[in-house]
């Protein structure tokens, strides 16, 4: 058989050798075998299998019609190569089952998840197998495609079989073959993307057999899955910090784990070390065999970069020299993560690293041995995007650490995150879950993903699903700050006068409001009375924004330095991403759980500030507010707050009034069960009547945003051909919200627009970039995108990016257009109309 009349790839120089199709099997076949080796079906006649399927995958290049494309440039008529692939399986089902063994409906779930390792499965209509004689009409025009390659296609898949001869499907049921679709559909994309990278698979041309080629690319894919950075690492045995265990750090270092796959919540205030705690209890779940690397999912990218520093320290000491990877839109801005894939690799004891092939895309950032990014990364895992099964795929290996996810009870967000359990623990995976605030509702909900459940209020808590649980931690010998007191303040301006007051005292202090103009006016009234005050929101450029973030952490982050009479005024930014310590905190009334989170940043590092050496005698949590006592109406917000009074649902607003000021504080750990629960659990005090209507308004939006993630979350029952979709990532959304016009500013020179950042090039643009809501910005005359100066920087823009970002000139007084302008320190700032 020549093989070489087939070809898989086209030459690489207009002069050199196409790559038979047959050899380019073969190569992703034996990258194949380098990524299954670590799973638990690794030993089995299922793991062969599994191989046969990866590199048969590219079976449809075994056709006419995708010669002719390759070499000729003609289009594929109607079916694709890989669609090709599922045909063919299906016409040489009775080889594949004489080789192979299995049920066809078995045969057929997997069929479509080896040929659609291209993101997504076929959509034409094959029919059932096995075939009747009279082939379904579809088929019959994906063999016209094939031609003459029909039979050499027969040949091939009779020479893998040979190859792998020990290779069956029995004993796989259909519903294990439907959960393993969705994992083999992103094994064989992961294998296909190493196996078809020319840095590592030149184009051959000749071999004495395919089972002397085999042997060839052998070596040559172990050398690619190893500096691909995907071919796993092993737990290390040994300590990981040399610190004293604070409560849950110990409970986590000492709790029994169960057999198999489990599911571990961490409940504690914020600033108790949760962080070190999931790390220590990680480590000892990957010793124990149930992973084999981490992936730490946090809410924003600002938490995933702080994550980024904090755990690359320590993740060397839990692994064996292992990869680590940032997954977020902004990933390649991240100094610490570029310095990382730029360096160089020694092997020497707790080193880390990454590499290139990983940096190219947050889809092959979850394969890494440890993945740190936002949770969307790993929620895309269960919307019907393309690609989606290779995060599935990924994370399949990993401990699923998800932080913060008090911050994820949204209703459409709660259903992802439901959903994203399930699916991981499907594909054998465990997980740990990370909050300081988290509904009992949800918190049960949670559990039972992993068959747990637990109506045990106590609080600090560490509870495995179905398994222990440790609820009575020892007292510290350290430092604590108590109990919070919350004070009431009618007004702005009150506000405003006590910040002056207690600047002038030498306090740290921080003002958080819940929308960005809010912000920006109380910093306006404070300068105004001659207080410096700071200024962080999330309407900064990127450049900005960083720059003033850095600044922040210097004077009152934990080593911070110069905090006497420092103010910040700040939005929901300051409620995770940073490590701040304020001595005086004021915010603008928000649901509980966020003002508990704003709590954590006050009086936060009692071990390196105590009490005696703080300018205030006790922690204050001033809130402004107006009396929960007094409604008139359902904008009984709208006075005190502005358009902070918007952001959140006024009955969780009022509620949390109502228990916080009647209370008088945010108590020790062990009483903020009951402040959660006096908001959101099911004897939660009723709304006064003005409120009805706005409560029964936000039950009928929640119902629409939890039908709305049911709809667009994958139904993993139903296997990868009929459920898996590969829509564009933009039409299914992980969160739901106000949509975000992105603006890119520019400098105006003498040679042209320049980009607002420092420097030259992609990453300067990309670190002038600003988004705000895109009605509010579409509604403003915007400068002309068809302009000579625009059209010389966005030219060669792709099409999706003119078409979602807007290239805006700053002028030097600051304005951007008629109502509209934008300063270092201030922020992009809308004209009062």
């Amino acid at each position: 058989m020549q093989w070489t009349d087939w070809p898989g790839k086209s030459p690489i120089t207009s002069d050199g050798a196409e790559h038979p199709a047959a050899f380019h099997m073969l190569d992703v076949a034996a990258v194949a075998e380098r990524l299954i080796a670590p799973f638990p079906i690794a030993a089995s006649p299922l793991r062969d299998a599994m191989v046969v399927f990866a590199g048969l995958h590219d079976i449809g290049k075994i056709s006419e019609s995708f010669r002719a494309m390759l070499r000729e440039g003609v289009t594929q008529p109607g079916f694709r190569h890989w669609e090709l692939s599922e045909a063919l399986f299906y016409v040489e089902d009775a080889r594949i089952a004489a080789r192979l063994g299995g049920t066809p409906r078995v045969r057929q779930m997997l069929y479509a998840a080896a040929a659609g390792h291209h993101g997504r499965p076929s959509d034409h209509t094959l029919g059932g197998l096995p075939l009747e004689a009279r082939l379904p009409r579809e088929i019959g025009r994906a063999l016209k495609c094939v031609g003459d390659g029909r039979d050499p296609a027969a040949k091939l898949i009779d020479a893998f079989c040979d190859l792998w001869p020990e290779a069956s499907l029995d004993g796989l049921t259909l519903a294990d073959a439907t959960t393993l679709s969705w994992w083999l559909a992103g094994f064989c994309t992961a294998a296909d993307w190493v196996g078809s990278n020319p840095k590592w698979f030149q184009p051959k041309t000749e071999a004495d057999s395919l089972a002397a080629y085999l042997e060839q690319t052998r070596p040559i894919a172990a050398r690619a899955v190893a500096e691909a950075g995907i071919a796993g690492t092993v737990a290390r045995e040994g300590g990981l910090f040399d610190f004293e265990f604070r409560p849950m750090q110990a409970a986590c270092s000492a709790i029994a784990l169960p057999d198999g796959l489990m599911l571990a919540i961490v409940e504690d205030e914020t600033g108790a070390g949760k962080t070190e705690a999931a790390l220590l209890l990680a480590h000892r779940m990957c010793l124990a065999g149930k992973g084999r690397g981490l992936f730490f999912a946090l809410p924003t990218m600002a938490t995933a970069d702080a994550m980024f520093s904090r755990a690359s320290r320590i993740v060397g000491r839990m692994f064996d020299n292992p990869f680590v990877t940032l997954a977020h839109g902004r990933a390649g801005l991240s100094v610490p993560f570029r310095d990382l894939v730029q360096g160089s690799r020694t092997g020497g004891p707790g080193e880390i690293t990454s590499s290139d092939w990983l940096a190219e895309s947050n889809r092959r950032a979850l394969l890494a041995d440890v993945g740190i990014g936002t949770i969307d990364q790993a929620l895309l895992s269960v919307l019907p995007v393309r690609f989606q099964t290779l995060r599935t795929y990924g994370l399949s290996s990993k401990i699923l650490v998800v932080d913060e996810v008090h911050e994820m009870g949204e209703p459409y967000i709660a259903e992802e995150l439901t959903a994203l359990l399930k699916m991981h623990r499907a594909a054998g995976g465990s997980a740990i879950l990370l909050t300081a605030t988290l509904p009992m509702t949800l918190r049960s909900k949670l559990l039972a993903t992993y068959d747990g459940a637990s109506d045990n209020t106590a609080y600090p808590a560490l509870t495995i699903a179905g398994g222990a649980a440790i609820t009575q931690f020892p007292a510290e010998d350290r430092p604590v700050k108590g109990p919070v007191t919350v004070e009431r303040l009618n007004a702005a301006a009150d506000a405003v006068t006590l910040l002056a007051k207690m600047a002038a005292q030498g306090a740290a202090c921080v003002w958080v409001r819940n929308a960005v103009d809010d912000a920006i006016e109380a910093v306006e009234a404070l300068r105004a009375v001659g207080v410096d005050a700071r200024l962080l929101h999330a309407r900064f450029a990127l450049c900005d924004r960083k720059r003033i973030e850095a600044e922040i952490l210097a004077r009152v982050g934990k080593d911070g330095k110069g905090r006497e009479g420092f103010v910040l005024v700040g939005t929901q930014v300051l409620e995770s991403s940073l490590d701040l310590d304020f001595d005086v905190m004021l915010s603008d009334i928000a649901p509980i759980a966020a003002l508990i989170q704003r709590a954590g940043r006050l009086w936060r590092h009692m071990d390196i500030r105590p009490a005696s050496s703080r300018p205030v005698p006790k922690p204050v949590l001033h809130v402004l507010s107006p009396d929960p006592a007094q409604i008139g109406d359902d904008r009984w917000l709208h006075g005190t707050l502005g358009k902070g009074a918007w952001v959140y649902a006024v009955a969780d607003v009022w509620r949390s009034a109502q228990v916080l000021f009647t209370q008088g504080q945010i108590g020790t750990p062990d009483r903020q069960r009951a402040l959660i629960e006096a908001v959101y659990g099911p004897d939660a005090e009723p709304v006064p009547e003005a409120l009805l209507k706005a409560e029964q308004d936000k039950y009928g939006k929640d119902s629409a945003d939890r039908g709305l993630a049911w709809h667009n979350i994958v139904k993993f029952s139903d296997g990868y051909r009929k459920a898996g979709r590969g829509d564009d990532d933009v039409n299914y959304p992980t969160r739901l919200g106000e949509e975000a016009r992105v603006l890119c500013l520019a400098r105006r020179t003498a040679q042209g627009l320049v980009p607002w950042a420092d420097g030259e090039g992609a990453d300067a643009w990309a670190l002038s970039e600003v988004s705000a809501h895109r009605k509010k910005v579409d509604a403003l005359p915007l400068p002309d995108q068809s302009s000579p100066d625009i059209l010389a920087i966005t030219k060669d823009w792709p099409e999706w990016k003119r078409t979602q970002i807007r290239l805006c000139p700053v002028e030097e007084n600051g304005g951007i257009c008629d109502g509209l302008r934008y300063d270092a320190e201030c922020g992009l700032v809308f004209a009062s109309p």
